[in-house]
């Protein structure tokens, strides 16, 4: 067995590199102003700071979402259509958001896509894991309490949940009849 030599050791960042730093993580990610940040923080930290006093990093943030490259609400949007086409529900992309550092302003319109698609979403869900009207055959109680389980896990409210869920196999509701279920 080689030892392995050491890796040299990064120079400490400038203002220019973390301007280069900062363009090539949003190029490269969608992203929020908070992960932005804490990227950039714990670049910083790993590599440390050449000049001075440290950088302005709430600045440099700002730079780039007045520039437009950092935008949290399309992010939200993004993310909710997203996660809806996925079968996940509005609890879920709320709590991806609130991952995501997206404040509440930015994050409204994507919670109230996430609330009007709420069952096609629990549809497509239910369809992706063969539930309810997608099943092959009933399922027998403990069965249905894992996928009722698995729904609430995806951020679908318990009523409308389980409205799927006790349809039998094949009969496939419509989503406009399940929103009154919401």
């Amino acid at each position: 067995m080689t030892a392995r030599t050491p890796r040299k050791p990064r120079p400490p960042l400038d203002q220019t590199r973390l301007e280069e730093l900062a363009l090539a993580y949003v190029g490269r990610f969608a992203t929020t102003r908070s992960k932005l940040a804490a990227y950039l923080g714990r670049k910083l930290r790993e590599r440390g700071w050449r000049e001075g006093p440290g950088p302005d990093l709430e600045a440099l943030v700002e730079r780039h979402a007045r520039s437009g490259l950092v935008d949290d609400a399309a992010f939200a949007m993004a993310k909710a259509h997203s996660l809806g086409r996925r079968g996940y529900g509005k609890a879920r992309v709320r709590q991806q958001l609130y991952g995501a550092g997206v404040g509440a302003d930015d994050a409204a319109p994507a919670l109230d896509h996430a609330a009007s698609e709420a069952a096609d979403a629990a549809l497509r869900l239910a369809k992706r894991r063969r539930f309810g009207p997608f099943a092959a055959e009933i399922a027998d109680p403990k069965l249905r309490d894992r996928q009722l389980a698995a729904m609430i896990r995806a951020g679908h409210p318990l009523k409308l949940s389980l409205t799927i869920l006790r349809c039998a196999p094949g009969e496939v509701p419509d989503a406009d009849s399940l929103f009154g279920n919401l």
